[in-house]
């Protein structure tokens, strides 16, 4: 985010989606749209919502899953967004757990993009950001708040 101004940098909500196999956990990985990279469900803010909700809310629309919401966040990462303009906005997404308790086959990115479970070892293969993938990797549900 070098060279960012204070004005130009964007701030997305996402979902760190999980599931829990044999003792371990699994993360849910989603293919973005253009590029099929692969990445966590996030979304701009929406109006009236605090950032876990708006976190739910795209991990709704883009992997078709709801669970239980975490308010605390696990940290941030940062990348670049290709905007359809062909410009880059330098942009930080801050991370929201959530455990996955209903999987819809039915949702509304269901054609664009793929969803598929990975180890969190995996996961942190798989994305581009090293920051995510640090997030990923040091993931530990148990170190999450009890409500």
């Amino acid at each position: 985010m070098l060279g960012a101004k204070k004005t130009g940098l964007r701030t997305q909500f996402a979902a760190l989606c999980y599931r829990m196999r044999k003792g371990k956990p699994e993360i849910l990985l989603v293919t973005s749209r253009r590029t099929q990279r692969w990445i966590i469900p996030k979304g701009w803010p929406q109006d009236g919502m605090r950032p876990a909700q708006s976190a739910a809310v795209e991990a709704l629309e883009e992997a078709g899953v709801e669970g239980k919401l975490h308010d605390n966040s696990l940290g941030l990462y940062s990348y670049t967004k290709q905007h359809v303009s062909g410009r880059t906005l330098p942009c930080v997404a801050v991370v929201y757990p959530l455990k996955v308790k209903t999987i819809h086959d039915r949702y509304r990115e269901v054609k664009q993009r793929k969803r598929k479970w990975f180890s969190l070892a995996n996961a942190a293969r798989k994305v581009s950001e090293p920051e995510l993938a640090h997030l990923i990797r040091s993931f530990d549900p148990n170190r999450l708040p009890k409500k």
